[in-house]
């Protein structure tokens, strides 16, 4: 854990359909890609979200939900708070608005704050939901030199990741197996790409 700074940090936006999506990315990922993972996921204003437990199962990674000022490091996946916009502030730390600040925005909202704060080493992932949220963000991330991806056809309900594609801002569409291993092919330290 010498360098704790995560090499890349990887946004995971979705919806309805979301979870499986998830749980299959993460079971695919090994433990240690020197990457971070933040899941940012539709959740109800009122929700008592489970969803670090349940995608604990998934993954040797610790998991937990993301709160104000907490640093990102490497190796670790965390989840968005119910009710809130979550951003990413200057050093790599967390900053929580909450409560939100309008309905099923808050891919778009951390994926423009991931690409300022993260340059070409920000990745953005599309996966399975309804509406279009995360198509702006991917734009944000490709201009600054990211990497996007959108779930392909195995996404339950194709209308995020679909939007974000056919949009012309997604590098690749993945099955979420496959963006796993895509994942892993960009953590290898090597010629830059």
């Amino acid at each position: 854990m010498a360098n704790s700074r995560p090499t890349f940090i990887v946004g995971i936006g979705g919806s309805a359909g979301g979870l499986a999506a998830y749980k299959a990315l993460l079971d695919a990922l090994p433990p240690r890609t020197g990457m971070a993972f933040v899941v940012i996921a539709h959740l109800y204003p009122t929700a008592h979200s489970q969803l670090a437990e349940i995608l604990s199962r998934h993954t040797k990674m610790p998991v937990s939900v993301a709160s104000r000022a907490m640093p990102i490091r490497a190796n670790h996946v965390y989840v968005i708070p119910p009710n809130a916009d979550l951003l990413i502030s200057t050093g790599n730390l967390f900053k929580v608005v909450s409560p939100r600040s309008r309905r099923n925005a808050q891919v778009d909202l951390f994926f423009d704050s991931l690409a300022t704060a993260m340059g070409p080493r920000a990745i953005g992932v599309v996966m399975s939901g309804y509406g279009g949220d995360g198509t702006e963000g991917c734009r944000h991330i490709k201009a600054g030199g990211g990497v996007t991806f959108a779930q392909d056809v195995s996404a339950e309900i194709e209308n995020m990741p679909l939007s974000a594609s056919e949009a012309g801002h997604v590098d690749f569409v993945l099955s979420p197996s496959s963006i796993s291993e895509a994942l892993q092919e960009l953590a290898r330290p090597g010629p830059a790409h």
